[in-house]
């Protein structure tokens, strides 16, 4: 067995939002980086669908997005990826979770294992973007930047679904029985990974066929080697337990906010950088433009939109050589507030 590359924090008997207690949660986490005398050089970098840290941290170099030379990168891995709790790992029935308990999680580790009181930036895509904007509501005064790639502040009604197409592609599997995986759903992974297909990328992505840049060969080639076995490589109850969080997700659904949206992005203060992808089919531009309104007390807040025809995937150009430079260039410039 390979040596674990990352740590655990073990949370204890943690209460849910939703009141269950959770016995021994345990959030999986990985740094990069120092962490300077004055614990100010800290970038938070939450972790996306399905994905694990060593997923993302492509990203983390010292001519990367992230640059470990200079600050502290802490990589939490969301429950249900199955490094954190998840229901691989943890006894059944495995309990609803939010992003807010997440937060409240990832803020005990900063705490309690590293002291630390400030953040320089939370950076997160998608899922991860989601968690950055709940930290930005949600602890307004220790957060002075937030990088919001292909996210939004809450799951929107068209988010939401396309997640349940995702869902009844995956459940629709016979291994799915009772309201649970019995086996692994080999269908299911690929009928997921054909949805998802056609959600993740844009319409000018597959009419241009960018896939050739790719160095697949044909549409059917890039189907099979770049989706069909995208999301089996994660037991199917983490994946419907990842679902659940996001399609719950929404910054105003706590008790501090009482489900009130606008009153949620005005506790905002930091500097809040907007960057959905242009051709993002379920994070939609529209949801940041509607936002970026609402951050009435941030420092700053601007969207700018990744122009790019990879759709969701431009928040996440691990191969996109163009969509890594506007990226980077635009968390450099974030920093430098």
């Amino acid at each position: 067995m390979a040596e674990r590359d990352y740590e655990i924090f073990e949370a204890g008997n943690v209460v849910l939002q939703s009141g269950v207690v959770f016995p021994k949660l345990k959030l999986a986490y990985k740094t990069y980086g120092t962490l300077s005398p004055a614990r100010d050089n800290v970038i938070l970098y939450p972790t996306s669908f399905s994905a694990q840290h060593f997923d993302t941290e492509w990203l983390i170099g010292p001519d990367g997005v992230l640059d470990p030379s200079r600050y502290f990168i802490v990589i939490p891995n969301l429950f249900g990826n199955g490094l954190s709790s998840s229901p691989s790992n943890s006894a059944a029935p495995f309990p609803e979770l939010s992003f807010h308990d997440a937060i409240a999680v990832q803020h005990r580790l900063l705490a309690e294992r590293f002291g630390i009181t400030k953040l320089a930036l939370v950076y997160g895509w998608s899922m991860g973007g989601m968690q950055a904007y709940h930290w930005a509501a949600l602890h307004p005064d220790m957060v002075a930047r937030a990088a919001v790639v292909c996210g939004s502040a809450r799951c929107a009604p068209y988010n939401y679904v396309f997640l349940e197409s995702v869902k009844a592609a995956l459940t629709g599997d016979p291994a799915f029985r009772d309201g649970r995986f019995v086996e692994r759903p080999v269908a299911g992974y690929r009928a997921m990974g054909r949805v998802y297909a056609g959600w993740a990328m844009s319409h000018g992505f597959y009419r241009d066929e960018l896939w050739r840049e790719a160095g697949f060969t044909s549409l059917e080639d890039y189907l099979v080697r770049a989706w069909d076995a995208t999301f089996a490589r994660r037991d199917a109850n983490d994946l419907l337990a990842q679902i659940g969080i996001w399609q719950r997700g929404d910054i105003s659904r706590c008790s501090a906010f009482g489900g009130d949206l606008d009153r949620a992005l005005a506790a905002i203060k930091a500097h809040m950088l907007l960057m959905p992808g242009a051709t993002d089919r379920y994070f939609d531009v529209r949801d940041n433009e509607d936002e970026l309104g609402k951050l009435i007390n941030a420092k700053s807040a601007v969207l700018h939109p990744i122009p790019s025809l990879h759709g969701h995937r431009a928040g996440n150009p691990v191969n996109n050589p163009r969509d890594q430079a506007f990226i980077k260039a635009e968390i450099a410039g974030l920093l430098r507030k």
